[in-house]
């Protein structure tokens, strides 16, 4: 696997051949992120194609303060975020509510699994800090000092939240 500075190199020197090797590198990853977090195969199609326009077009900003796994976390949860505040505001539904019906519509998930449908209704049941903290750090398994560079919150804060997270999914699962 190439390096944060030989795919910068790679981008800066050959625009198209560093994008398409920076797709290849962070495609699935950044896809299943998204997926988390907007519940909807067809809605993560979407916000997945707009967070790579994106970095298409400010790949040469990149500064290098954080990794660019960092950054393209960053710019893939924020995206993640408009898109599901936008559809929210549209339908006039909460955060929670818009997810829970994009789950209970989803073709893709096995709804003969009481435990997993238990478990993504628990996630999707938290508060927007917590349900964001969990998927990175339950899934992503990224650290805590990575999600702070993504959410610009302490390190300290997304330990709480995380807590609080399992707490609740753990409350849910057991007691439905």
């Amino acid at each position: 696997m190439m390096t944060d500075q030989e795919l910068i190199d790679l981008c800066s020197a050959d625009k198209e051949r560093g994008f398409a090797q920076l797709m290849r590198t962070f495609r699935e990853p950044i896809y299943w992120h998204i997926r988390r977090m907007v519940v909807s195969h067809s809605d993560a199609e979407d916000v997945f194609q707009e967070v790579w326009v994106n970095v298409y077009r400010y790949i040469g900003r990149f500064e290098g303060a954080s990794s660019l796994k960092t950054w393209l976390y960053r710019i893939a949860t924020n995206e993640a975020l408009r898109f599901i505040d936008k559809a929210a505001a549209h339908r006039h539904e909460s955060e929670s509510e818009l997810l829970l019906g994009k789950l209970e519509a989803s073709e893709y998930v096995d709804f003969d699994n009481e435990v997993l449908i238990r478990l993504q209704k628990a996630i999707i049941g938290l508060p927007d800090k917590q349900r964001l903290v969990f998927n990175m750090r339950y899934y992503d398994d990224l650290s805590y000092e990575e999600i702070s560079a993504i959410t610009g919150s302490s390190v300290q804060t997304l330990k709480t939240n995380y807590h609080y997270a399992k707490e609740k999914i753990k409350d849910c699962i057991l007691n439905g």
